[in-house]
C-alpha cells in the first residue's frame, strides 16, 4: 500500500472518530432527538413526530410558564419511559382548574394551543418549592401533574432536578418542522 493511501485513511480514521466522539458529547449534554410515542401533546405535538430538546437550557435558567419539557417522571409513578408537558405552574403559585379552564394565583390562563377545553375540576393547590405542575395539550386524554397520587392518595409532584430538556422543535417530519411558541397569556 503507498504511503499516499495510508495518509488518507489514516487521515480519514480520525475524523470519523472525532465526528463520533463529538456527536456522542452532543448527545449527551447538548440537543438530543427524541420521538413522540403518545398523543398527552395533541395538537401541538402529533404521534411519532420528533423533536429537538436542548438538555442544557436549565443549567443556565429555570423553567418558564409554556416551555414544552422532557422529564424523568416522579419515581412513585413507576413510569419506564421520559414524558412530555408543558410547564403550566411554578413553584409557590397556587392552581386551580374549574370552569373548563386553568387558573394561576386567581387569574385565567389564555391557552390556544389545547385539544378542547378541561372537562374536570381540581384544586386550588400550591405547588411546592422546587417543583412544578405540567400538563399535556390534550389536558382531558394526559396523565398530568393533577391525576398523579401515591399509594396513599397524597399529590406527586414533579421536582425540578428531573427535568432532562426543553424542546424546541418538530424536525421530523419535514412537512411539520415547527418552531415552538413557549409563551402564555393570561386572560
Amino acid at each position: 500500500m503507498s504511503e499516499q493511501i495510508k495518509e488518507y485513511l489514516k487521515e480519514t480514521l480520525s475524523i470519523v472518530v472525532l465526528a463520533f466522539i463529538l456527536a456522542m458529547v452532543l448527545r449527551t449534554f447538548v440537543v438530543e432527538g427524541r420521538v413522540i410515542p403518545t398523543g398527552s401533546m395533541l395538537p401541538t405535538i402529533q404521534l411519532q413526530d420528533r423533536v429537538m430538546v436542548n438538555k442544557f437550557v436549565y443549567t443556565f435558567s429555570d423553567p418558564e410558564r409554556g416551555d414544552i419539557v422532557v422529564f424523568d417522571p416522579p419515581v412513585a409513578l413507576n413510569a419506564t419511559e421520559d414524558y412530555i408537558k408543558r410547564v403550566v405552574g411554578l413553584p409557590g403559585e397556587t392552581v386551580e382548574m374549574r370552569d373548563h379552564k386553568v387558573y394561576i394565583n386567581g387569574k385565567a390562563l389564555n391557552e390556544p394551543y389545547l385539544l378542547e377545553k378541561v372537562n374536570y375540576n381540581w384544586g386550588p393547590v400550591r405547588i411546592p418549592d422546587g417543583c412544578i405542575l405540567v400538563l399535556g395539550d390534550n389536558r382531558n386524554q394526559s396523565y398530568d401533574t393533577h391525576s398523579w397520587k401515591d399509594s396513599e392518595g397524597k399529590q406527586i409532584w414533579l421536582s425540578e432536578d428531573r427535568i432532562k430538556g426543553k424542546a424546541f422543535i418538530i424536525y421530523w417530519p419535514l412537512s411539520d418542522i415547527t418552531f415552538f411558541n413557549q409563551e402564555v397569556a393570561f386572560e
